[in-house]
């Protein structure tokens, strides 16, 4: 984080990162009553390390905030210490920060925040996490005291209680009735809770309500200073739903992502945030053109129906579009799945294979030379051992051939990322459906306002406008999907829609044959293999 050269005095290992770039300003920050000579990041963390005992040990807890680019270097500098001193450092935390710009600069500058855990006393020295409770007795009441509250409590005739021999159990209870029953100990450890006391300043720390505090305190201290640089950006830490926005957040990429998408690749994340993106655009167009007709076309009541329609078909094309990326993912994610279980297996069978010839081959270096026919019997078996261990080995590299790069780790990436890619998925298509359940809410109303005798008429009115609100649609998935528009997903679309609304497929019936020529056409470039494969049969 800080490009510092530090020695860990916990294993003896020197960290050198001396040389990496993209640092632009670091610094330490510590509580009055903390040490001074932890100013030096190298103290402090070596005096975290020392106070830590335990494997599972949280060492520190780490914030990575994106800084607005509309700050220059100073100014984010100044929002950093003004927030670490308000947040985190007047809490008791001490604060290791470091601010990064990576090449090029402007484009993405965030702060790493360590913190550290343990609260300090008034004299410097850090206070406990958590505190052993022991589960005490008095007569039929049970309950957990600490070593300092048990001191008093045992005055007013609590027991701590131990585990004892009754027959073949052991028995938790108080000595006093254990002792009058002649009963043998079984252990020194009283009864406890399972993971103790938590301090109370460290339980707040670790609290859901705690993070968002310092969420909403980081938006409100960002906002203040976007403002004093007379900057009308802002942020909001609030998600797109308490905020009342019915538009799908994206996804985060990642560097790997990045990566994929510089070589030429097309990474599976930077795809979905392109989808993402789309359907937010086209979301958006629609609640303006639903708005638009509400304001000024009251009185068209077809034209108003058509366009709940068009929205509803629209919003369906999405769902067909979702199932299929959903089918699609699915069927890589399988083979991923097929292939890394193979993987998995095949390893486990040479792992088993190779333990059985080298328990073989020592109990062979342990006969003696009259077991002659025992030692013959151990060379075969060790043979075919042999044999099958190359034979999954050779398995082994032909599966490692089928994947690109080559590295199982990346496969393990891959599924991870289908995976995150799936979820997201089938959360749109949920949101997909509730926009559509909407629309479908709205037409059913404005319908039900219509009179019987002029039902038939309007019906005629939206026949009429029909052709020309397709050509809109059409136009509006082309600029949103571009080479991914597929005509025959949107016929379906229409045909979903009108089956649901009752509505006859006029327009289906009535296009000009320029209009299916054209149609065909969009279908054969949109689908190269079919036109070969129908030349290829002499059609």
């Amino acid at each position: 984080m800080s490009c510092s050269n530090i020695l860990n005095d916990y294993d003896g290992v020197r960290h050198n990162y001396t040389r990496k770039g993209g640092l632009v300003w670091q610094e330490v920050f510590l509580p009055d009553n903390a040490p001074a000579e932890w100013a030096d990041r190298s103290v402090l963390w070596n005096a975290v390390e020392a106070a830590e005992t335990t494997k599972e040990s949280r060492l520190a807890r780490m914030f990575v905030v994106a800084l607005p680019m509309e700050l220059n270097h100073e100014q984010q500098t100044a929002l950093l210490t003004e927030y670490i001193r308000q947040q985190f450092v007047a809490d008791g935390m001490c604060a290791d920060v470091a601010l990064h710009d990576p090449n090029p600069p402007g484009h993405n500058p965030h702060a790493h925040i360590l913190l550290t855990m343990r609260p300090l006393d008034e004299h410097g020295d850090w206070q406990y996490k958590t505190e052993k409770e022991y589960l005490c007795v008095r007569g039929d009441e049970e309950r957990g005291f600490t070593a300092d509250e048990f001191s008093q409590a045992k005055l007013d005739g609590w027991e701590k209680q131990y585990p004892y021999k009754v027959g073949r159990k052991k028995v938790y209870m108080a000595p006093s009735i254990a002792e009058a029953q002649g009963l043998v100990r079984a252990s020194k450890h009283p009864k406890n809770t399972r993971y103790g006391r938590q301090n109370p300043i460290t339980e707040r720390w670790n609290s859901e309500s705690q993070l968002l505090t310092w969420r909403a305190s980081w938006a409100e201290t960002c906002n203040r200073h976007l403002e004093m640089a007379a900057s009308e950006a802002r942020i909001d830490h609030r998600s797109n739903a308490e905020r009342g926005i019915d538009e799908q957040p994206t996804v985060h990429e990642g560097v790997a992502a990045r990566m994929i998408e510089k070589r030429g690749g097309t990474s599976v994340l930077c795809e979905m945030n392109r989808q993402i993106r789309a359907d937010n655009a086209l979301f958006r167009a629609l609640k303006e053109q639903v708005k638009e007709l509400l304001v000024a076309v009251k009185a068209g009541v077809p034209a108003l129906l058509e366009a709940f329609r068009d929205a509803m078909v629209l919003v369906q094309y999405q769902l067909l579009f979702n199932d299929g990326q959903q089918a699609s993912l699915s069927e890589r994610l399988q083979a991923i799945r097929n292939l890394t279980t193979e993987y998995k297996t095949i390893q486990t069978e040479i792992k088993d294979k190779t333990r059985q010839r080298k328990a073989l081959l020592a109990e062979q270096a342990e006969l003696s030379p009259l077991q002659f026919i025992r030692s013959s019997q151990i060379s075969q078996e060790v043979a075919a051992l042999t044999e099958d261990i190359e034979e999954l080995r050779f398995r082994k590299e032909q599966l490692l051939a089928s994947i690109p790069d080559d590295d199982m780790k990346s496969m393990a990436r891959q599924e991870k990322d289908l995976t995150t890619s799936m979820t997201r998925l089938v959360d749109q298509h949920e949101q997909l459906s509730a926009q559509k359940e909407g629309i479908r809410a709205d037409y059913d109303a404005e319908l039900a306002e219509v009179a019987a005798e002029a039902l038939h008429d309007i019906q005629v009115e939206r026949a009429a406008i029909r052709a020309e609100h397709r050509e809109s649609i059409t136009q509006r998935l082309k600029e949103t999907y571009s080479k991914h528009y597929h005509p025959e997903l949107l016929r379906k679309a229409e045909r979903i829609i009108d089956t649901e609304l009752g509505d006859q497929p006029t327009a289906e019936a009535r296009r000009s044959l320029r209009e299916q020529l054209n149609t065909h056409k969009q279908t054969q470039e949109h689908h190269p293999d079919k036109k070969e494969h129908d030349h290829a049969r002499g059609r």
